[in-house]
């Protein structure tokens, strides 16, 4: 034990020589620089020896990796929720999560009971081409039992080197016969566009749902493919729930609808010196086609980049939600060992000259929200106002759609895939029309029948305000004079679970189809059907096919500020 002491110990002095080389160098540096430096040296002395004393002389045995992780995360939280510390074991994850690509079998995964279950193989991926159907159980990988073993545990096994086998035993969901797979890891590219098609003659529809690498290739091939099955006169790009990603995207993105050397975007760091722009560098292939960009309250980062980008020129309608207001970029930096901090380096404004970062954080990493007193105004190519301080406000603004918290509750528990996994052992040999398909009244009877034995951990926001009303009630003394009323309205209210099972009949109805469709045509045949159902996208076709208000908006319609 003291030995190992010994080897850590040998670490964090050599950050203390860090600390006082720093102190030492910073005599020759001007005077603000001294300064900086050092409080810097002086900062990472003091850590060290924290540090130091934790791992040797705490009553519990703790790692330096350990302290270096708690104070990663002390320090990033100090600054925004954004920066992190990504240690080699992270970075594997972020690389996914930037660039939509990794090694292994091609398959989302989900936990029930002692078992992971393929929760939706990747179209065209190995596991795909195995044969791997949603709901089949892993029960052994490479010959291990995988019985109680977590999500996390078996992702790592599945994921390997390209062109390495792993071997896995999966008991079938439709009849549960057991079968030993083969499957050859290859290099998993995540598309990012999840459906693109007609809605209506001639009203084409894009659907993407992130910013990775190859974003604007897959983006164009929708676009082209669009463009060459028939004549385009509209187009709805469907950004809702898009978290942002790779910001260059947006920039390449934005090209295919404006001019060559159009700036999209600039970033600023500290001051003006670190000024940059971003602009257009391809030749538009669609620059006249009418665009509408459905945006909602999760459009966040590269997203309210093109989106407001496209508004700020006046080339795009913005409908939906006003969005989450992210204006700040993130940079990464190799800290060493394999390791790097993601760190916040600039804010980004568009052509307007916005930022429509929403909150403002302080210092500690404590936030606010920009007021209407700091709000500035702006003006469009066509002299519209638009606002900053508040994400990107819609030109059509749409009243979000009522999701309740029973339906999410039930989904969350995945009680709505295990019901479909159910329904397909005896309709997996169905074919199903993606666009019109829907469960009957016995199917949904029979979902009902299937949670009538589950504890449903949810209780309704109105009998929560109920009881915080008797609570209150007792503290002032009115329960006795109000606790008749109060006891009729508890009578009143019908929140138990079959009478949730039918207030929200219909959004339930429509997740356990979306399941459905899954399991029968991916996750592109889940967004056709969005496309082909949804509300939104019916204003949108609506706006694009009356020409006369559409160009309205873009010439003469300021934005609100909120």
């Amino acid at each position: 034990m003291i030995s190992k002491h010994r080897n850590i110990t040998r670490g964090l002095v050599a950050v203390l020589a860090i600390g006082a080389m720093m102190l030492t160098e910073a005599a020759a540096q001007s005077p603000e620089r001294n300064s900086r430096d050092f409080e810097l040296g002086k900062a990472i002395e003091i850590l060290a020896n924290i540090m130091r004393e934790f791992e040797s002389g705490h009553v519990e045995d703790v790692t330096a990796a350990e302290l270096l992780d708690a104070a990663s995360r002390g320090m990033t939280l100090a600054t925004d929720p954004y920066s992190e510390y990504l240690s080699e074991e992270a970075m594997a994850d972020f690389e996914m999560m930037t660039t939509g690509r990794y090694a292994g079998v091609g398959s989302l995964i989900r936990k029930k009971g002692d078992y992971i279950l393929f929760a939706q193989p990747y179209k065209g991926a190995p596991s795909d081409e195995a044969g791997v159907e949603i709901g089949d159980k892993i029960l052994a990988i490479n010959g291990e039992d995988m019985k109680g073993r977590t999500a996390s545990d078996i992702s790592s096994r599945l994921r390997g080197e390209p062109e390495t086998t792993v071997e896995v035993v999966i008991e079938r969901n439709y009849d549960s016969a057991i079968d030993t797979l083969h499957i050859t890891r290859r290099r998993i590219s995540i598309p990012s566009v999840g459906y693109a098609g007609y809605v209506r003659d001639g009203i084409g529809y894009i659907q993407h749902g992130d910013f990775i690498e190859g974003s604007y290739n897959e983006v164009r091939s929708a676009l082209e493919m669009l463009m060459a099955s028939d004549t385009l006169r509209g187009l709805i790009l469907d950004y809702r729930s898009n978290g942002g990603g790779v910001m260059q995207g947006a920039v390449d993105i934005a090209s295919l609808f404006v001019p060559r050397g159009e700036r999209i975007v600039s970033l600023m760091g500290r001051d003006s010196s670190s000024l940059h722009h971003f602009t257009t560098s391809h030749t538009p292939i669609a620059p006249d086609v009418p665009i509408v960009i459905l945006v909602n309250g999760s459009s966040a980062s590269a997203s309210e980049i093109l989106a407001g980008a496209l508004q700020d020129k006046d080339r795009a309608v913005v409908m939906g939600q006003r969005t989450y207001g992210k204006g700040l970029v993130q940079g990464t930096r190799d800290v060493g060992y394999n390791s790097y901090l993601k760190y916040t380096t600039a804010k980004y404004y568009i052509p307007s000259g916005r930022c429509i970062q929403s909150r403002n954080y302080n210092e500690g990493g404590t936030s606010t929200i920009v007021p209407d007193s700091l709000i500035s105004e702006f003006r469009t190519r066509a002299g519209r106002k638009v606002y900053d301080g508040g994400g990107i406000v819609p030109d059509v603004k749409i009243e979000p759609q009522y999701v309740s918290r029973f339906a999410v509750t039930l989904y969350a528990m995945g009680l709505m895939e295990d019901w479909a996994d159910k329904y397909m052992r005896t309709h997996h040999t169905d074919k199903i029309d993606v666009r019109s398909f829907s469960i009957t009244d016995e199917d949904y009877a029979d979902f009902c029948r299937f949670i009538a034995d589950k504890e449903i951990p949810y209780e309704s926001e109105t009998r929560q305000a109920i009881k915080a009303l008797e609570r209150a009630m007792e503290r002032d003394r009115y329960n006795e004079s109000l606790g008749e009323a109060i006891e009729q309205l508890k009578a009143q209210l019908k929140d138990d679970k079959l009478s949730n099972m039918q207030t929200y009949r219909s959004e339930i109805v429509d997740a356990l189809n979306s399941d459905i469709v899954m399991r029968h045509a991916y996750n592109e045949g889940v967004q056709e059907r969005i496309a082909a159902t949804d509300e939104e996208v019916d204003r949108a076709i609506e706006l694009i096919l009356n020409a006369e208000e559409y160009q309205r908006i873009l010439t003469s319609q300021d934005v609100e500020k909120r």
